[in-house]
């Protein structure tokens, strides 16, 4: 059976009405996920959850150990990974506890994560011209409209580096570049998920303003976790509704995503690179 991942962000560290639950701590060549993996049955399908930041939130969104987090969903067979994640708005019609499923991304933050399985002895080059999972996102849309909530489809995620919130400069710039929305953490989940072939879609939560409004207050930790909890339950009845309608055929190209994209010959890839990449790269080994 397939299973669907959940990665929670702030504020979301465990899903309720999960059945048959279990935990398991799942070992990976790159050392350890953020937390034990949650393994469940919501509305009949099989659930992965992962609370990105640890439970209690203990990890910052540079040290998040992304290659981690990923491989071990694509060891737990996953194929499809609904991200949920706090985030800034950067435009006046994007509104605090609106919801955002943005197609876009643009990175700064600095190359301070490891973004990719192909190093050492291995190289591909995906395509992300498209980095999100159409499909899941357009679901995700229809469900959100069901439930009457306030959603924003496509637009574009800058994803910073953080912990710090913005300067008021930077935040200004991200707007002249038309970003939509802005947050910490979901570019590298997404490149590696499409390295993996995971389909990934980002489930955006907006807790704040980010400091460019005049309007509003100044961005604190603590008025995002107050909105963020907010949405928190918001997002439990999204997930909720949206898993049953979860096809188990997948027919993005998700799926194919390492089709064509080796440039390393098969028979110069390292062993020890081959068994490290196996969960992953194993079918075209295979030919």
């Amino acid at each position: 059976m397939f299973k669907i991942g959940i990665i929670g962000g702030s504020g979301l560290y465990n899903i309720e009405g999960l059945k048959d639950v279990r935990k398991v701590s799942v070992s990976t060549p790159f050392g350890k996920p953020s937390d034990k993996l949650i393994i469940g049955k919501l509305e009949g399908k099989e659930v992965v959850f992962l609370p990105r930041h640890g439970v209690g939130h203990r990890i910052s969104p540079s040290q998040i150990n992304y290659r981690a987090n990923i491989y071990a969903f694509k060891k737990l067979g996953v194929e499809r990974i609904i991200s949920v994640s706090a985030c800034g708005s950067l435009k006046e019609e994007i509104r605090p506890l609106d919801f955002v499923l943005p197609f876009q991304f643009v990175d700064r933050t600095n190359q301070a994560r490891k973004m990719t399985f192909f190093e050492d002895g291995i190289v591909a080059h995906i395509s992300f011209a498209e980095p999100i999972c159409r499909e899941l996102a357009e679901l995700l849309y229809r469900i959100i409209l069901k439930l009457n909530l306030r959603v924003h489809l496509g637009g574009t995620y800058l994803n910073m580096e953080g912990p710090a919130f913005s300067t008021r400069a930077e935040s200004e710039l991200y707007r002249k570049w038309g970003m939509d929305i802005i947050g910490m953490t979901n570019l590298a989940e997404a490149r590696l998920a499409r390295e993996a072939e995971i389909c990934y879609v980002t489930l955006a939560a907006v807790t704040d303003y980010d400091c460019w409004y005049e309007p509003s207050e100044v961005v604190t930790a603590d008025m995002v976790i107050k909105n963020l909890l907010k949405n928190v339950e918001n997002a439990k009845k999204i997930l909720k509704e949206a898993i049953p309608y979860i096809a188990e055929k997948r027919t993005c190209c998700c799926k194919d995503a390492l089709k064509d994209a080796f440039v390393t010959a098969r028979d110069l890839i390292p062993k020890r690179v081959k068994i490290r990449l196996h969960p992953i790269i194993g079918k075209y080994l295979k030919r």
